[in-house]
């Protein structure tokens, strides 16, 4: 009968001191709220508090270091500033985050019983441009190995080649780098002479780019021998003019040292070279030679001629002196064009002179006719007057 007395009595009590502690203990609660940032932004990190009575508020780096007391700062880090104290909220922020800073944040309340909560931060790495490395070198016939290469990403980049709008497929590959990741993509393609120059792209993709890109352009580089040509000049030479003769030259690199020459002899006296310009003044006979133009690379060499024949004018200025080849081979006949033009001068004298010939001929033939006819008729009146003479005598007869 006293036990159920007391309990009566003390059954409403316990209760009250129950509800009462459990207000005091559970009541004042915290929360924390994950954040996500760019590597170099500026991460702001809040803890939430319910309840707050005015207890101990610590807020703690991944590495349990207490950056502050309350609102007193604890850690000498400048890049830590509180910008928001209240009893409902408390605010830090971080400046110029790393991915070091990664990690849990703790907000602590210290009651009776320590509540906390963890705020994580996660950092994120865009890429940079990425890098082209040639690790073989592009020569005419061979293939080229090109390796993009995008150094810290996090989550890790997505590359690609492209060419003409069209993508090119390579090997990928990454590597872990601490927290960052580097990725790599390396194709090999084939190159000729007509590659030299062409575009080609790396492309790096990452979703803090928002549909954005990286992109690095590179130009191939073929490498490739020499081509010369000669470029002869235009119209028709004549003696005692100048000749500048044009030695062009292609190549990967390009030839720096080109040679002028002339086969089987030196280059006359008054001849001058200028890079690949070789120009003779007051030309005459003693210039007739093959003249040959040489240039050379890392990978081959190459050469190109030029005939030049001066001929005798006459009289020595009505003529054209000077005849030039094309220069496509040594076995071509030489046809020059002074020569052409001299035989068309020709030809109405030629026409004049037959012409005269066939008069002179018929002339000839007429007078022959004529001295054959009155030969003829001499002869045959001698022969008449002599039977006349004969019929006299013998009249009897």
């Amino acid at each position: 009968m006293a036990f159920s007395s007391f309990w009566k009595y003390c059954a409403p009590l316990s209760l009250l001191l129950l509800l009462s502690y459990s207000q005091t203990a559970w009541g004042q609660a915290v929360q924390a709220e994950n954040v996500t940032v760019l590597e170099g932004g500026t991460a702001q990190i809040s803890c939430r508090l319910q309840n707050y009575d005015g207890s101990i508020v610590v807020i703690q780096n991944p590495r349990r270091q207490t950056l502050f007391f309350n609102g007193t700062r604890a850690l000498k880090d400048d890049r830590f500033q509180m910008v928001l104290f209240t009893p409902r909220l408390v605010r830090i922020t971080l400046t110029n985050v790393s991915v070091s800073d990664e990690g849990g944040f703790f907000c602590q309340l210290y009651t009776d019983d320590t509540h906390h909560q963890v705020a994580t931060l996660s950092v994120v790495v865009p890429p940079e441009v990425p890098m082209v490395e040639v690790k073989t070198e592009a020569v005419e016939g061979g293939e080229v190995e090109l390796t993009c290469v995008s150094p810290r990403s996090k989550p890790p980049a997505t590359l690609r080649w492209v060419r003409d709008r069209r993508e090119i497929a390579g090997v990928i590959s990454q590597q872990e780098n601490g927290k960052t990741v580097s990725v790599s993509n390396t194709i090999r393609i084939p190159v000729e002479r007509k590659d030299n120059g062409a575009a080609l792209s790396c492309e790096a993709s990452h979703p803090a780019l928002v549909g954005q890109k990286r992109v690095r352009h590179y130009s191939l580089d073929v490498h490739f021998a020499p081509t010369v040509k000669i470029i002869p000049p235009q119209g028709i030479l004549r003696e005692g003019d100048s000749l500048s003769l044009t030695c062009s030259v292609t190549g990967n690199p390009l030839p720096r040292d080109i040679q002028w020459s002339r086969v089987n002899d030196t280059l006359p006296e008054r001849a001058e070279k200028t890079g690949n310009i070789l120009l003779m003044s007051r030309l005459s006979q003693s210039h007739n030679g093959t003249y040959l133009c040489q240039a050379h690379n890392n990978y081959g060499r190459a050469a190109d001629h030029y005939t030049l024949l001066v001929y005798v004018s006459v009289p020595p200025k009505s003529h054209p002196a000077i005849a030039h080849l094309p220069s496509s081979s040594f076995t071509k006949e030489y046809q020059d064009p002074g020569a052409v033009v001299e035989t068309h001068s020709a030809v109405p004298y030629a026409m004049i002179g037959g012409i005269l010939a066939l008069l002179v001929f018929t002339v000839i033939c007429v007078l022959i006719v004529t001295i054959w006819c009155s030969v003829r008729q001499k002869d045959h009146g001698t022969r008449k007057l002599g039977r006349r003479q004969r019929a006299q005598r013998n009249p009897s007869s």
